[in-house]
């Protein structure tokens, strides 16, 4: 314990700075991004359904405090007995949307300025282009969006 409230007493040394808070998302800016929350749905179900043993996943104990309770622990059900498509089935497409920037452009803008208001200081995009170039275009675009 002794060296764990050290660690608290250093994280709130003035000279370390502020703490930023960082999220990871999906990243997919066009008009025509919608088939890509399917895609995204696998990763999710991996986290919501298999990242722990019942009542031992943050992921899933996440979902539940965003409003979706019935689905995580339909999620994790399947998940956890092999079903993983059916899972990945099971997530809904509002979970995906809130915790992705998959959209048109003004979309995504709102959501950016929604993680902001929430709190986050950096955000970790995860581009689901198929190219570099894609990729390369989809950074520079959310990197405007965000300034």
């Amino acid at each position: 314990m002794g060296r764990l409230a050290g660690r608290r007493q250093g994280a709130a040394r003035p000279a370390l700075g502020e703490l930023g808070v960082v999220a990871g998302v999906p990243v997919a800016i066009g008009d025509d991004v919608e088939g890509l929350l399917e895609f995204v749905k696998h990763g999710v179900a991996l986290y919501v359904g298999g990242m722990g043993a019942k009542g031992k996943n943050f992921y899933n104990d996440l979902a539940v405090r965003y409003g979706f309770a019935e689905e995580a622990a339909t999620i994790q059900d399947l998940y956890l007995a092999g079903r993983k498509e059916e899972a990945a089935a099971a997530v809904p497409d509002e979970l995906v949307r809130q915790t992705s920037l998959i959209g048109p452009e003004s979309w995504v803008a709102e959501r950016v300025a929604a993680f902001a208001e929430a709190g986050v200081t950096v955000l970790t995009a995860q581009p689901l282009d198929d190219t570099p170039a894609g990729r390369r275009r989809t950074i520079e675009t959310l990197a405007r969006i965000a300034r």
